[in-house]
């Protein structure tokens, strides 16, 4: 899964969102990027991972 994430300006950025996404059960975070995650996770923990990205300050959406 990718996902872009508006918002992320720097490397702090980058680590709040990836300790953000590490937190959600199951999800191994291939790359984090300023802008960007792809991650890998079963589909029906999406939610999770979009609602982790948000309560740490982020707009997520999911790209292609």
């Amino acid at each position: 899964m990718r996902v872009a994430i508006e918002g992320m300006h720097c490397d702090a950025c980058v680590r709040r969102v990836r300790k953000a996404i590490e937190k959600v059960a199951g999800a191994h975070v291939e790359d984090v990027q300023i802008g960007s995650a792809v991650i890998s996770i079963d589909p029906e923990h999406e939610p999770a991972i979009l609602e982790a990205v948000r309560k740490a300050g982020y707009q997520p959406r999911l790209s292609k």
